[in-house]
């Protein structure tokens, strides 16, 4: 099993918005998919920057190839979206791990 994790840093003014917009438009298309499992949405307590929250968002997967295969056909699709309405306010990157126990 692997989780993909992305974290987003997110400037304070818009953290409502970011917030809403995850959990209303994001989540939700990521699971009409399928692909993707066990979506979790953390704040992140440790690292904090003046003026900025961040988030992490993981999800669980079965294999890299589905993680590909998601990320080609709704990923860039959902990264696009997230820069066209946030621009540079929201910033995120993507981290894959594997579960060991």
């Amino acid at each position: 099993m692997l989780i993909y994790n992305t974290t987003y840093q997110v400037e304070e003014e818009q953290e409502d918005n970011f917030l809403i917009w995850i959990k209303e438009f994001y989540l939700p298309e990521v699971e009409k998919n399928g692909l993707l499992h066990a979506p979790r949405l953390v704040r992140v307590l440790s690292h904090r920057e003046e003026g900025s929250t961040c988030y992490s968002l993981h999800f669980e997967v079965e294999s890299s190839a589905i993680l590909h295969r998601w990320h080609m056909g709704q990923g860039v699709r959902l990264n696009e979206e997230l820069l066209k309405i946030f621009k540079d306010k929201v910033v995120g990157f993507p981290t894959l791990m594997e579960v060991i126990e």
